[in-house]
């Protein structure tokens, strides 16, 4: 645990893959760092394919460094539906900041969990706020559809868009137009811009936060680097923002951490069913019965509970 507190990026490494594997000792270890965590600014970048996220991440971890700011950067990319593996490579997509010795680059195969996030990813978060990263910036999938999770990890999350592709409609109807503290319209050279930029504040003049928050809207061209700056401010604008705001800054913390509870239970209870409650023949058998509609699943869930004795 030294290592990873002395930010040795190796243990860093060797940590993250013990807890997206679940290896033995990666909870005990988690529970150890945990104290040290809670230090670091996270910074979720969501949005649809195409909008140019890679590139914006890379920016602004360049901008960071300029800072001499530690940077993490974790990205959610697709899984294999073979491997499971991460199909993209992340220092492919940020080549500028990979050697960078004071940025530390993961990818994060998704697995087919919702919401954009990969299971480990609040994990792999921890381990960086505990290794002493000053801001860890998590890239989601970009599926468009289930990015809300970010929430629930992220103290500031930025929606990117791009105008021309229908990414602004896509993002309406996902309803993550309703989890950006920052929105940012990527790819701002291009034409129809401000049909972008004044849609988004329509969708925003009619829904009201419940902290009072007005989120800006702040145009980059991110293979250009242009923006970043002015991005970074904001988002530090609104962590200024909710910090000022004690009893919003904690509710906001508490339902973070709500809904860590919740996943890990629910990770811990699925474990536990798989590995007490039924064995594999039993699972096999059951779902052949299922497939032949001569068992209803829910009654095989009831049995799986039953033996577990909830």
């Amino acid at each position: 645990m030294s290592e990873i507190l002395a930010g040795d990026k190796r243990a860093v490494a060797r940590a993250i893959s013990a807890v997206e594997d679940s290896r033995s000792g990666s909870s005990a270890l988690l529970k150890e760092l945990f104290p040290h965590t809670g230090k670091a600014l996270v910074v979720g970048i969501t949005g649809a394919p195409g909008a140019g996220k890679s590139t914006l991440v890379d920016r602004l971890s360049a901008f960071y460094r300029s800072k001499n700011e530690r940077t993490g950067v974790i990205a959610v990319d697709p899984s294999s539906p073979f491997s499971g593996g991460a199909i993209l490579g992340d220092r492919i997509r940020m080549q500028s900041m990979a050697t960078d010795p004071g940025v530390f680059i993961r990818s994060m195969a998704a697995r087919g969990h919702l919401g954009g996030l990969a299971r480990a990813t609040a994990d792999a978060v921890a381990i960086l706020d505990a290794a002493g990263y000053d801001k860890v910036i998590v890239e989601t999938v970009g599926v468009g559809q289930d990015e809300v999770d970010i929430v629930k990890t992220a103290d500031v999350t930025v929606v990117v868009l791009v105008p021309g592709m229908g990414d602004d409609i896509q993002a309406i109807k996902a309803g993550i137009m309703e989890i950006g503290d920052v929105f940012a319209i990527n790819k701002a050279d291009r034409e129809g811009v401000l049909r972008t930029e004044k849609e988004i504040e329509a969708l925003l003049s009619i829904s009201e936060r419940p902290d009072g928050w007005r989120p800006p809207i702040v145009k980059t061209v991110a293979t250009e680097d242009k923006g970043t700056a002015e991005l970074a401010a904001n988002i530090d604008l609104y962590r200024e923002f909710i910090l000022g705001r004690a009893d919003l800054y904690e509710a906001r913390r508490a339902s973070v951490a709500r809904a860590r509870i919740v996943e890990l239970l629910r990770e811990r209870l699925l474990s536990a069913a798989l590995a007490k409650g039924m064995t594999e023949d039993f699972l096999n058998q059951a779902a052949r019965m299922v497939s032949e509609r001569k068992q209803d699943p829910y009654t095989v869930v009831d049995q799986v509970m039953s033996r577990l004795g909830l």
